[in-house]
Formats: structure tokens, sequence, C-alpha cells
């Protein structure tokens, strides 16, 4: 469903779409049908093409309903089909969107929830991959800034001088993962001889979140059903002449929490365990 909402996203870029799942034709016509999935859904029931990929889930018992399963991941392929990125994770409750991979890969625009902050020395967007979340989902948050004229900010690694710093709140319904900062520009600082990296004029930093599991999300929604995630962004802006006072800027996101959808295909179609 996730891979619908952002199927004219994929198709502006010139991508192509296909899911392959362990399902029978059937099931996935019922599902399509249902969710209205515009996109090739490819049935492998024996899961050859998934064991050929090297992505079947042998945690679950061959005695299963479920056996076959692949670990849920997906492949950025080339014109030529080579594979040129892929996107996996170990635990089947946990999945990259296609949101966070646009941006990460394409430089998409987030687009979702986007908030602005302005203060005496920069303009900060911050914003989210998708604006609807479901449990176990990793999208990505981002910041993009721009500096006041004649101003800079001292990149992560700087010695002697307070970087930026970008800090998502804990909580226990979501993981946030460090965040992704571009490279910095060399700044020589004539009066003490001394070349620092910085950031200056427009520049993004990404970071990815996943969100919890549903009991872990649902006693922090608000009554509207919402997730706020919250953070700061620290800096310390200098211009040729000054270094001002440190600042601390709040963010916030607030995202739509949806549950998954757990309705399964009619009887007759769901999957068996294999007969003892």
């Amino acid at each position: 469903m996730e891979l619908q909402a952002s199927l004219p996203k994929i198709r502006a870029r010139g991508l192509g779409l296909a899911a392959i799942s362990y399902d029978s034709v059937a099931v996935l016509k019922s599902f399509a049908e249902r969710r209205g999935i515009a996109y090739p859904l490819l049935s492998d029931p024996e899961s050859r093409v998934i064991i050929s990929y090297g992505l079947l889930n042998q945690s679950v018992a061959k005695d299963s309903a479920n056996f076959g399963i692949p670990y849920p991941g997906t492949f950025i392929l080339d014109t030529k089909g080579r594979v040129v990125a892929k996107y996996f994770e170990p635990d089947f409750r946990q999945r990259y969107t296609a949101s966070d991979i646009l941006v990460r890969e394409f430089g998409a625009e987030a687009g979702g929830a986007a908030q602005s902050v302005e203060t005496n020395h920069l303009r900060l967007t911050s914003s989210a991959s998708p604006t609807t979340v479901h449990a176990g989902q990793r999208i990505a948050l981002a910041l993009d800034i721009e500096l006041k004229p004649g101003m800079h900010v001292y990149a992560p690694g700087a010695q002697g001088y307070i970087p930026i710093e970008w800090k998502i709140a804990e909580t226990p319904a979501y993981t946030a993962h460090a965040p992704v900062y571009p490279a910095p520009v060399k700044l020589y600082l004539k009066p003490i001889k001394e070349t620092v990296p910085v950031f200056r004029g427009k520049f993004r930093l990404t970071g990815d979140l996943t969100v919890g599991q549903e009991a872990q999300v649902r006693p922090l929604l608000d009554g509207d059903g919402n997730l706020t995630i919250e953070g700061t962004l620290r800096y310390q802006a200098c211009d040729e002449r000054t270094c001002y006072t440190p600042q601390t800027a709040p963010l916030k996101w607030n995202l739509r929490y949806e549950a998954l959808d757990r309705q399964r295909a009619p009887a007759e179609l769901q999957r068996k365990a294999p007969a003892k």
C-alpha cells in the first residue's frame, strides 16, 4: 500500500515497480482489487525465485503455512538489469518505505508534514517522507537549511568549535538512526591561519527513523491518532567577523498513524500448512 502511495513519484523519475511474494495469483488478485494496487504483483508460490535470490526466511519452520516467506526488502536495478542498491531489514516486521528510498537514492523532496523555523542566522524546513506511517516502517526525516548571507556553521568533526548537531528525542514509539550530513567545504580562517570544515548556503540533512510496533506506538498517539516526533538542531553560526551565541532550534513532526491492514484473503485462498 505504501508502494502504491509512492507510485506517482516513482514513475515521475522514470522508474518501474514490481513486487514479488510467495502468495498465490488468487490471493494477490484479491488484495490488489481490494486496495487498488496498480503495479504488477508477481506470484512465486513455491518460493523458487525467493530462494534463488537468497532471501528465504529460514527462521520459519518447514511445516508452517508461512514457510517460504522472504525477508522484506527492495532491489533497485538499472536499465541493464544490474542491482545498483538494495534495502533490507533482518526483522520481517520492519521495512524501508519507498518514500524513504526516493529521498536517499534520488534526492526526492520529503514533502510530508513540512514545518519551517527562521532564526537570525538561518531558515530551516523540517519534513518527513510520508504523511502517514505504519508499524515497522523505516521513514526519512529531512532538514533543509538555508543560511543567511555571509553565515557559516561548523560541520561535525570540527575541532575546537561547536559543530551542528541534530538530535531526535528517544521514545518507545520509534528508533532514530544516525543522521547523514553532506560533505562540508573547507574554510580558511585568515586571522588565526586555520582551515575548518563548514556548511554554507543551502544544504540538507537526512535521518532515518523506524516506527515501533503497534503496542509501543498506541500509548503515545494524541487524540487525533497522530504520532509526534520531536528533536533539536544545535548550531553556532559565524560570519567573517563574529561567532554568535550557540542556538538550539526545536523540531517537531506530526505524522498520522494508521494500523496495519490485517484483513486476510478469503479462507478458501489462504495458504495451508503442509500435510503431515
